[in-house]
């Protein structure tokens, strides 16, 4: 740990948390608000800038804080506009961050853990196993860092970078709090989305505290083959996966859970995979992402031909279920879903930090 890290990170508190760090230095509450909108809305950093603060707060905060952000080491640009940030963090680990304009709209791929624990079987991440959780501050510091990057916050930001979300979440949750707050990045519940591999009870708790959109990594229509491609499937079955979604969108006849099925070629493509995922998805307000599988070196899997996954498409779209095959972006700088490997400086630290975090981990999925 550096010795900025003795120090609390102003970027690890949400509004409510910069309101009490200021209180308990002595000054009013709103001070702590614009603090807030100092660091978040207007991206200033230098205490002696925040020119509305009293001078002693200000001197009191560079003495007994730091606002440390996920530092970018590399940026790797693709032919269509999408853009990847390399990150790295305090201790050396490196995280990925993708970038992806598409005319107005503009979406972040944020990520919520170094590595991940979930071993998912077409995922890169997954193959350079969990390391640890990242802190409120590291996840909208990704956030802080694009928006200087490209001059104006994202218009939707998706926790689909590396890790499961909601096997951190805590940190997760604050982080989505500070994106939708009026004073930091003013986005709306409909342009935060959360995509989960699963983790049912955390689903059921996500929906007392927020009401971000929910995306679910589902790959496959029953629980022989997803056991096989998503494993948290053997603790949490289908069976209770899919009426915790029904039940996270059902206060709002208008919202849907939109279900993220990658396309493997002779795996679960075919048109009886698609009958078996119409009667698994019944009675549940849906949107299917057929996602054409991204290779990756040392993958066995094949991405379906197009042909099939447009017949895999239509079937579903007969059904009522409205499905759409996601354009592929930034694959050629391996930017593309599923696609995502941080890097780690010092092996030994990792793997001592991952056994103490796969522990608790594995106490709180």
């Amino acid at each position: 740990m550096t010795a900025a890290q003795t120090r609390p990170n102003l970027l690890d508190l949400d509004l409510t948390g910069c309101e009490a760090l200021v209180v308990g230095l002595g000054f009013k509450a709103f001070h702590g608000r614009n603090l807030f909108k100092w660091i978040h809305k207007h991206g200033v950093l230098d205490f002696d800038a925040m020119t509305d603060l009293p001078k002693s707060l200000r001197s009191a905060l560079r003495e007994r804080t730091v606002v440390q952000l996920p530092r970018i080491v590399q940026d790797q640009p693709s032919a269509d506009g999408t853009l990847k940030w390399v990150m790295e963090l305090w201790d050396g680990q490196r995280i990925e961050t993708v970038f992806i304009p598409d005319g107005r709209r503009t979406t972040l791929c944020v990520s919520s853990q170094v590595g991940c624990v979930l071993a998912c079987a077409f995922c890169a991440t997954a193959r350079q196993g969990f390391n640890r959780n990242l802190s409120a501050g590291e996840i909208i510091g990704q956030v802080w860092q694009a928006t200087r990057q490209i001059g104006s916050p994202p218009t939707n930001v998706v926790m689909m970078g590396m890790g499961e979300p909601l096997a951190n979440f805590e940190a997760v949750v604050k982080a989505m709090e500070t994106m939708q707050d009026d004073l930091a990045y003013m986005l709306s519940k409909q342009r935060v989305t959360l995509s989960t591999s699963g983790v049912v009870p955390n689903i059921y708790r996500l929906r007392e505290v927020s009401d971000v959109s929910l995306a679910v990594s589902l790959h496959a229509p029953n629980d022989a083959l997803r056991d096989q491609l998503v494993p948290i499937n053997r603790k949490y079955p289908l069976a209770e996966l899919v009426p915790a979604c029904r039940d996270y969108v059902a206060d709002d006849k208008r919202r849907k859970v939109t279900w993220e099925y990658v396309m493997l070629d002779g795996v679960n493509d075919s048109l009886a995979h698609a009958k078996q995922l119409i009667r698994l998805l019944e009675g549940v307000p849906s949107k299917l992402n057929l996602i054409p599988f991204n290779p990756f070196p040392g993958s066995n899997f094949v991405t379906s031909p197009p042909e099939r996954i447009e017949s895999f498409r239509q079937r579903l779209m007969r059904s009522g279920i409205f499905a759409m095959t996601r354009k592929t972006r930034g694959d050629e700088i391996a930017a593309a879903c599923g696609q995502l490997v941080g890097r780690v400086e010092d092996r030994t630290r990792r793997l001592d930090r991952a056994l103490v975090e796969r522990g608790r981990m594995v106490a709180s999925c």
